[in-house]
């Protein structure tokens, strides 16, 4: 688990991890800003590359650093589970409070439900849904937005 959090957070291996596997995310500057057993913050910067027409984050960039912040923590689980392990996003709610025209931190404090829902898949033969909540905000605290975000982990044969 910790190599895992050290790649997570070496900013060339896991910038280089983006770019091949979620390009859409590293094209909009969505980075990792810490990972631990207890939370993630993912950041997305307001920029050409990420805005909308409303001199704000497009929303579709918001929501990625906000999925990548529960979905990394989820990983570090799934990779390190001693049985094969499916993840899949099977919802996700929005709610967008203020525009966002400069860096914005997604933190997702619930890891400790992810590791439990994530345990607990590895046990039984049944799917595990959970929802976890990510809440972006600037960097004078003010909350941008937040996403609740439902996993779904299932063992595998």
């Amino acid at each position: 688990m910790q190599s895992f959090i050290k790649f997570a957070q070496h900013p060339f291996k896991f910038s280089a991890y983006l770019f091949w596997k979620i390009p859409s995310a590293w094209l909009s500057g969505v980075r990792v800003q810490s990972l631990s057993e207890t939370q993630c913050v993912t950041a997305v910067p307001y920029r050409w590359l990420s805005q909308n027409p409303f001199r704000s984050t497009y929303f579709a960039c918001l929501a990625m650093a906000g999925e990548l912040s529960t979905g990394l923590p989820a990983s570090m689980y799934v990779q390190s589970a001693s049985r094969r392990i499916s993840m899949l996003v099977t919802k996700m709610e929005a709610s967008f409070v203020k525009k966002a025209s400069g860096i914005t931190l997604f933190t997702c404090a619930e890891v400790p439900l992810l590791k439990a829902a994530i345990e607990k898949a590895m046990n039984g033969p049944a799917a595990v849904e959970i929802t976890v909540r990510s809440e972006g905000r600037d960097k004078a605290g003010t909350l941008i937005a937040s996403f609740d975000i439902t996993w779904s982990f299932k063992g595998k044969s």
